[in-house]
């Protein structure tokens, strides 16, 4: 019975993940589908760049709530007393795992998504909401002061792991941090163009106000 519900669950995570927030929301309230925009991503920067900061806004948050709400279908069993703790934080991982691809590789949209960063949040702020609260406030140092998401993003999702390895909350689930890891890398892999151009000079910043003539 456990192993179907957690089968169920990871399925129902991905395709949670899958709902392509940035086309649909797009389609519906402006008649513009990003994917033929600006940089041709499915994601929250890429709908700032194309649509505006009220709806790059709205699709970070869902994109991020979807994160959250997938990852924390684990809470679910732990609180049906089917699981113990540290088995539910395992499960989180998996749960979040397939949010972020179904995001990336989301069945509803042909298998092509965005980069993963707000449904990454969102698992973050299940797993640990303590250290994504920190990464939260990295990213956006780290964006007002280069301006460019990219790099916000990959330094922020590194942060996250090396916290926990340094033991800045206490001691953790090794689990946890070995996952944070490999999720950095997952970021580092659908970052890797970004990164070229930001190597290049070449990578597009955002401002969240109009710079000054």
């Amino acid at each position: 019975m456990l192993t179907l519900l957690v089968v169920v669950c990871t399925v129902l995570a991905y395709l949670l993940g899958s709902i392509p927030t940035a086309i649909w929301y797009g389609e519906a309230y402006f008649g513009i589908d990003v994917r033929k925009h600006g940089s041709g991503n499915a994601g929250a920067t890429n709908t700032f760049r194309v649509l505006g900061k009220r709806a790059g806004t709205v699709v970070l948050l869902i994109d991020a709530i979807k994160g959250w709400i997938s990852t924390s279908l684990a809470l679910m069993l732990y609180y049906g007393h089917m699981v113990e703790w540290n088995e539910c934080q395992t499960l989180k991982l998996i749960f979040g795992f397939a949010a972020v691809v179904g995001h990336i590789f989301p069945v509803f949209s042909n298998f092509k998504g965005g980069k993963g960063v707000a449904t990454l949040l969102g698992m973050v702020m299940s797993v640990h909401p303590e250290a994504a609260l920190v990464c939260m406030v990295i990213f956006f140092v780290v964006f007002m002061s280069f301006h460019y998401v990219s790099l916000g993003a990959i330094i922020a999702s590194l942060a996250f792991p090396v916290l926990l390895l340094l033991r800045t909350f206490g001691k953790e689930n090794e689990s946890v941090i070995v996952f944070g890891f490999m999720l950095f890398g997952m970021i580092v892999i659908t970052h890797r163009k970004n990164i070229v151009r930001l190597m290049r000079g070449q990578e597009s910043r955002i401002y969240l106000r109009k710079k000054k003539e």
